[in-house]
């Protein structure tokens, strides 16, 4: 694959994680959809659309993904829709984008990785800046919406850390979409009295599913066969950006200056975490 491919194919892919975060605040701010059941038609479509792709590709293993991996995917998603209700695109996608990567990175210290210095450094930026953002003050974004962001984003983390090594990810992937989705099902039953649907809404959500996520994630699967994981790791660093710009252009948010000041603390600690050159021995 060329550069030009990779380079074309990670930009669709960053677009799409953002798109994400944007849709699913467009869809909870703007139209009459519930959280619950944004988020059994986003794992739902996001199925359908693995599963067509698996088709196209010549079909999926039974075997493919695992009822504990659609677990934490659908953690993820849960998490995320509810948190959506009140946080704005920009600072949900910093919170999850921080989470995840603090998650894989505490999994690696608690495996016996051992931080150098730049690392070390990294990791008080990073968790110094979540500290502020989540400070008391008048633009701190609301409690429980970045509680259950974080938790989503510590499920995405433990999801992402499962499927290494797993087989094909796009087939894995699939897989675990399938799982997931009766799980979303079951919770948008549960929450029947607060169930609310909107056409636009449901619209948003399929564009979530289908789009950002089912083709978004196969986007991406492909093009890291051109990335080496630094490069990987650190082109994640412009998805909390571009959903703060988007959340601006799309759905008039502000970028206030505490969001700046943790956005340049927590994206470039970890920068400084996935940077960090080996020791020569």
């Amino acid at each position: 694959m060329s550069r030009a491919t990779t380079l074309y194919l990670t930009l669709l892919a960053m677009l799409a994680f953002a798109g994400n975060s944007l849709l699913c605040r467009l869809a909870l701010k703007g139209t009459t959809i519930d959280a619950a059941s944004f988020t059994a038609i986003r794992i739902t479509s996001g199925a359908l659309m693995l599963w067509l792709i698996m088709l196209w590709r010549g079909g999926m293993t039974r075997s493919a993904g695992s009822w504990r991996s659609a677990l934490a995917l659908f953690a993820y998603a849960a998490g995320f829709s509810f948190a959506y209700i009140s946080l704005s695109a920009g600072t949900g996608a910093l919170l999850l984008f921080g989470a995840v990567q603090a998650t894989m990175i505490g999994y690696g210290v608690w495996k016996g990785e051992r931080p150098g210095w730049r690392k070390t450094v990294g990791l008080l930026c990073a968790f110094g800046g979540l500290a502020g953002l989540l400070s008391p003050g008048l633009s701190a974004p609301p409690l429980f919406g970045s509680v259950l962001m974080l938790g989503a984003g510590i499920a995405w983390g433990i999801y992402s850390l499962r499927g290494r090594g797993a087989g094909d990810p796009i087939s894995v992937t699939a897989g675990n979409f399938l799982r997931a989705a009766p799980m979303a099902m079951v919770l948008s039953v549960a929450l029947l009295p607060w169930m609310s649907f909107d056409a636009q809404g449901v619209v948003y959500a399929v564009c979530s599913g289908a789009l950002a996520s089912g083709l978004g994630y196969s986007i991406w699967y492909t093009a890291l066969r051109g990335l080496n994981a630094t490069s990987a790791a650190s082109v994640q660093l412009s998805v909390p950006l571009i959903a703060a710009v988007g959340g601006l252009v799309f759905l008039g948010e502000a970028i206030t200056v505490r969001l700046l000041i943790a956005s340049v603390a927590i994206l470039g600690g970890i920068a400084l975490v996935i940077f960090e050159r080996k020791p020569i021995v």
